[in-house]
């Protein structure tokens, strides 16, 4: 997919003040991917608020499980209209059921103290090798669909942790990855945060399993997101380089819990995410 078509994808058709319809990328795994569901209902609440707030959060529930061949229903409800904050809820639905829930707070750009953590000291992106890469040279132990998903992604994703096939050693459960968009992306911040909300998903449950799978490819297991929570601190653009430093504090009672922080490359910190997940072993 390119990346014009993701942001295409995220513009969604207005069907009434507060109600808006989405499409579904037709994602290799045959399910609607979260991330779209974040960013799409991310641009249902951004509709319907001044041109002068920015989000600076959302925390979302996933319900259900989407069905990427029926569109996907944003009905948004306005909250709060306040001096300096906004607050939305969005409600995603399909064929009248509900398979995903939001809030969302936007806040005017204002004044006031700044501090943030330090970047981990972890390679730059210059010299790593891309997930493309690596699909590409172990192309006949990769997953179809998997090899599919890869190649198929507006983004580049470099792991800082280097990537064997011939690894089948369990890992602490610590990652550290740089991406960014394909290509130049010319638009407001708020564009730029959607399409953070949608990468955003990518590689934070596969964290939690790093200590109880073998191998880079986690095998025989079912994972599915439950809920998502982002917060965005301070301006980037998505087409530069940023890093996704991601830890798991916990797994316990088949859900897996990720933190992760966003780094910009000289070290800015723009946004933290924290996600738990269902993470089970298929039975066949």
């Amino acid at each position: 997919m390119q990346i014009q078509a993701l942001i295409d994808l995220l513009e969604l058709q207005k069907k009434g003040d507060y109600i808006f319809e989405g499409q579904n990328y037709q994602a290799p795994w045959k399910r609607v991917f979260g991330g779209q569901v974040l960013a799409q209902s991310l641009s249902a609440a951004y509709k319907t608020v001044p041109e002068d707030r920015i989000a600076h959060s959302f925390h979302a529930y996933f319900i259900l499980g989407g069905d990427i061949a029926i569109p996907i229903d944003y009905e948004v409800e306005d909250l709060r209209n306040g001096g300096s904050f906004t607050t939305r809820r969005v409600v995603a639905k399909q064929n009248g059921e509900v398979i995903f829930i939001a809030s969302f707070s936007f806040q005017k750009v204002q004044e006031g103290f700044d501090h943030q953590v330090d970047m981990p000291d972890v390679a730059g992106p210059e010299n790593l090798k891309s997930d493309e890469d690596f699909a590409k040279r172990y192309k006949l132990f990769v997953p179809q669909s998997l090899f599919e998903a890869i190649h198929s992604r507006p983004f580049d994703f470099k792991p800082v942790e280097k990537v064997s096939i011939t690894d089948t050693k369990t890992k602490p459960p610590f990652k550290h990855i740089w991406f960014k968009a394909k290509e130049t992306i010319d638009g407001p911040l708020s564009l730029h945060q959607r399409l953070l909300a949608y990468v955003s998903d990518y590689n934070l449950l596969q964290t939690a399993t790093l200590p109880h799978t073998k191998g880079p490819i986690p095998k025989d297991l079912f994972i599915a997101s439950l809920d998502h929570a982002m917060w965005f601190h301070r301006d980037f653009r998505i087409d530069e380089w940023l890093l996704y430093a991601l830890d798991s504090p916990s797994a316990s009672n088949s859900r897996g819990f990720t933190r992760g922080n966003i780094f910009t490359q000289n070290g800015k910190l723009v946004a933290s995410v924290v996600q738990e997940g269902l993470i089970r072993k298929r039975t066949r």
